[in-house]
């Protein structure tokens, strides 16, 4: 999953990033309301929730919200806001935002509104995942094949579960790293393949069936043939 942040308070645009990281997630920071709106429009497609800060220099997150909305644009948003009154947050709600939170705020908080958002789905995707004798459970982070539980870190689990909700799909190499690595990744780095490496190593080690598969000169694929 990758998170836009658009935050004029750059230390705590870190730090949410930061904790978005450990948690498994992919993030970008922008800090200025106009620069975040061009890449929210731009770029929605690569992004599976926007925090957006209510009070931004250049343009508010209001209206941000509310052009967004208004290009058709579905990418669950989260206001960030330092009011607290109720007319404030109907008009949130009424531009359009999937949740607000108040600042000061928890981080545990926030991932709690996070997870809520994203399990609403976009396209009723599957809550379970399988492919052949092989089941990824999103919610539990609990990965199987066969009767054997496998760990996986959090991000070889998300590469997992990006190519699983692709099943049977050559997914290539610009959209995984897209999806799951923020902006200023190296996509010529050779990241992604130790990942595939070390995934493959775990799923498939043992096993007759590979379900893991390079697809020549695109990307990768799970699939069950």
């Amino acid at each position: 999953m990758k998170i836009l942040i658009i935050e004029d308070q750059e230390d705590l645009a870190k730090l949410i990033k930061k904790g978005l990281k450990q948690e498994g997630y992919a993030a970008d920071y922008l800090t200025d309301g106009e620069a975040g709106e061009r890449r929210a429009i731009l770029h929605n497609e690569d992004y599976d929730l926007i925090i957006l800060d209510l009070v931004l220099p250049k343009k508010g997150g209001l209206e941000i919200c509310q052009n967004i909305r208004q290009m058709k644009i579905s990418t669950p948003i989260l206001i960030l806001t330092a009011r607290d009154g109720n007319e404030s947050k109907v008009s949130l709600l009424d531009a359009g935002a999937d949740d607000y939170l108040t600042k000061p705020f928890e981080f545990k908080e926030l991932l709690a509104r996070i997870r809520a958002i994203t399990r609403r789905p976009k396209k009723n995707l599957p809550g379970e995942l399988s492919i052949a004798d092989l089941t990824l459970d999103p919610v539990t982070r609990r990965v199987t094949r066969g009767e054997k539980e496998i760990e996986l870190t959090l991000k070889e689990f998300r590469v997992l579960e990006y190519l699983m909700r692709h099943n049977d799909e050559a997914v290539s190499r610009e959209d995984i790293v897209c999806n799951l690595w923020d902006f200023d990744f190296d996509s010529m780095s050779n990241v992604l393949d130790v990942f595939i490496n070390k995934i493959r190593e775990k799923v498939d080690k043992g096993h007759p069936k590979k379900l893991i598969k390079t697809v020549r000169g695109i990307g990768y694929k799970v699939a069950n043939v």
